[in-house]
């Protein structure tokens, strides 16, 4: 084999040197990010997530029973959705493989899965981790199915999205799904507590900044140990308060998905807020989706549709007002126009609440399909021909207005159907007064039917 001369011409052996360790100082550790030196060794460490993997919780109870399934993970990031994976195969000593949905295609799975099959055959277990496993499309999730069948994987997915909505339901029906939830503050701070720990010092925060940096990760270990990790960086003479704070880092965008769940999650907040007479709450929702950057005119049909579903005919000036704020809004534009739209969330708040329209019309909605074609009675129908007249068409209909009171009280529904009560107003606001027209009515019609 030919050696290659040194370029310098000085008789070098550039080979050897290159791997010469006698005398070449120690190469330095390379940065480990603090996530990453932080990372639980088992998963007693884990912080936060009790509610699955407490003694009695969903993965306490497996593993003290040495039965673990297939899993799917469902949570916000940064919660320890890998760490747990990892763990869990430590636990159980199977092999850990991890894959993610969107850089993993058809051959690369046929790939895991062979070699899983290997492994088996060699007496080991592989635990398959699926990080956005919802990015598989239906086909793909469907691979996995023998494999799972089999005993070759065990699965566990991680996902950020529902899985009822976005997982084929033979997968669902293979795994147990866990809901792992966002840190809470106290989670947290114990996190804050252990990354100062590793770092030999504490951070130069003020309590109110400390509590400021907590809010800034939004429930995200991974995200409040990024933050830590800037913060200890810095040379400050004394501890920050939350202005300066803030002034040195951005606060992280609040999570928001328009397509996705917190789409819905925070219109259903908002909704249940308005039916629960909270303006305040009202109020906090209606700006959450709008700091998530949703369309304020999906907002406004919202808007007008609880003014219709929930209060109703209780005030019937609500509707008006949220068709109002909705031109306002196409007119000024935002952010003024958004203002127009708070204004109506804030009426609808403190609006009597009615569903007596509402559920009044979907009572007609299933006596209608229930009832079939039944004609309505023969005296209010037309009688525009003299055929019509001789089958009995529009034969003793009793003109309201020529009663002495405006009111017949003759039927208006079907001759073969007994009367129905669809419509039953609330004691509250304006249907309080339709209430006792009702009333009135029924009292009139007993008597000149009686």
């Amino acid at each position: 084999m030919a050696v290659r001369s040194c370029p310098c011409g000085s008789g070098c052996d550039p080979v050897s040197d290159l791997f010469d360790t006698g005398t070449a100082e120690p190469a330095a550790e390379p940065h480990r990010p603090l996530a990453d030196r932080l990372r639980p060794q088992i998963l007693a460490e884990v912080i936060g997530q009790e509610q699955v993997l407490g003694p009695d919780a969903p993965l306490g109870v497996m593993l003290a029973s040495g039965s673990l399934s297939s899993l799917i993970f469902w949570g916000p990031p940064g919660v320890g959705k890998t760490t747990i994976a990892r763990l869990l195969a430590s636990e159980t000593d199977l092999h850990f493989v991890q894959i993610s949905a969107i850089f993993t295609g058809v051959p690369d799975l046929k790939k895991v899965f062979e070699a899983a099959k290997l492994r088996r055959q060699n007496g080991k277990g592989t635990l398959l981790f699926v990080d956005e496993i919802h990015r598989f499309n239906k086909a793909q999730q469907d691979g996995f199915l023998p494999h799972m069948e089999d005993g070759t994987i065990l699965l566990v997915g991680a996902t950020t999205e529902n899985p009822s909505f976005e997982l084929n339901a033979a997968v669902l029906s293979r795994s147990q799904v866990l809901v792992l939830e966002r840190l809470s503050l106290s989670d947290l701070e114990r996190l804050t507590q252990r990354a100062e720990k590793e770092l030999g010092r504490a951070l130069p925060l003020t309590p109110a900044a400390r509590d400021a940096l907590h809010e800034m990760a939004d429930g995200d270990g991974r995200t409040l140990l990024n933050l830590i990790e800037q913060v200890s960086a810095w040379k400050v003479e004394k501890s920050l308060d939350p202005d300066a704070l803030s002034t040195r880092l951005m606060k992280r965008a609040a999570k928001y998905d328009k397509s996705g769940d917190e789409h819905y999650n925070l219109i259903s907040a908002l909704h249940k807020s308005v039916r629960g007479s909270d303006p305040d709450a009202a109020l906090y929702w209606f700006a959450r989706m709008l700091t998530g950057g949703e369309d304020p005119r999906f907002l406004a049909r919202r808007i007008t549709r609880m003014a219709v579903e929930d209060i109703g005919l209780a005030d019937p000036q609500a509707q008006a007002v949220c068709l109002q704020s909705w031109e306002t809004y196409e007119r000024l534009g935002s952010p003024e126009g958004e203002l127009a739209l708070a204004q109506a969330v804030v009426y609808l708040a403190l609006a009597p609440k009615s569903n007596g329209a509402y559920v009044g019309y979907k009572a007609a909605m299933r006596l209608a399909k229930q009832s079939g074609s039944e004609p309505p009675p023969k005296h209010i129908l037309n009688a525009p021909t003299s055929l019509m007249k001789d089958q009995g068409y529009g034969a003793g209909y009793a003109y309201d207005h020529d009663a002495e009171d405006g009111f017949s009280g003759q039927n208006y529904f079907p001759e073969t159907m007994k009367r129905p009560v669809l419509y039953q107003p609330v004691e509250r606001g304006f249907e309080r007064e339709l209430k006792k027209r009702l009333d009135y009515f029924a009292k009139l019609r007993t008597q000149r039917n009686s």
